[in-house]
């Protein structure tokens, strides 16, 4: 009998997982897609868009729909889903599992400069004038209308609507990864004097920490938020090979 698995998902960790499972016939996998993204990439398995409502709302979802195995593939910053998932999978008795992706650690000629919150990072910036690359999220590149003398570079999947509020900004679209000549010439272009952006880890946007290394640019990095404990591992293979154990046991 087929197992019903849900990914929490929007990384690459989580497609990876999910194409990996698809191929499988001893379980059926949802991915679960918070719906930030207006047009996700395609994904290989049945895709769930929105909020389930909190914790509750999750563990009604996790019953409703007989979870066996909930995997937590979230961003390292999606803090308030990784602790409801962790409150629903007690609640509902599910095992969980989250992918987690390490942080990155500097190198030499690494110039990082770690900050609390965006506005840790508005203060960071100084008062002279810069011209910024945040490479953040939607939800936060807002935070930085109380540093309005910088010029502001913004790259996101989807346009931001309405517009930042700051009143020098250029904002791109463009979809991830991004190589190390793609992010050398977007510093060089728009003459980019520093960076903020989160510790996301993985390789998909770490281009631009070695482009930034080379330039010698001043790196803000947003701190990670604190998650719940609970059993993690760092890469798809051991997800997999968890996945296989927990299987196991629930089918002697």
């Amino acid at each position: 009998m087929r197992q019903h698995l849900l990914i929490l998902g929007g990384t690459t960790e989580a497609r990876a997982l999910a194409e990996r499972l698809a191929m499988r016939a001893d379980v059926t996998v949802t991915l679960s897609l918070a719906g930030r993204t207006l047009n996700p990439a395609a994904m290989p398995v049945p895709v769930r868009v929105g909020g389930f409502g909190g914790a509750a709302g999750l563990e009604a979802w996790l019953r409703d729909h007989r979870i066996a195995l909930l995997l937590d593939a979230t961003h390292p910053y999606a803090a308030r889903i990784s602790a409801n998932a962790a409150l629903a999978a007690q609640a509902a008795g599910v095992p969980l599992l989250a992918l987690r992706r390490p942080a990155w650690v500097p190198e030499a000629g690494d110039d990082w400069r770690p900050v609390a919150d965006v506005a840790a990072a508005c203060a960071a910036l100084g008062p002279a004038p810069r011209r910024v690359f945040l490479a953040l999220g939607r939800q936060e590149v807002a935070g930085f209308e109380p540093a309005p003398q910088h010029r502001y570079l913004i790259r996101s999947v989807d346009p931001i609507i309405p517009p930042p509020p700051m009143p020098d900004i250029t904002c791109l679209t463009a979809r991830g990864p991004f190589t190390l000549a793609d992010e050398e010439a977007l510093l060089d272009t728009h003459r980019i004097e520093a960076i903020v952006c989160k510790n996301s880890g993985g390789s998909a946007s770490f281009a631009k920490l070695v482009a930034a290394r080379a330039r010698c640019l001043p790196v803000f990095l947003l701190a990670r938020p604190a998650l719940p404990e609970v059993p993690q591992v760092a890469t798809v293979e051991a997800a997999l090979s968890w996945l296989d154990h927990a299987l196991s046991r629930r089918a002697v």
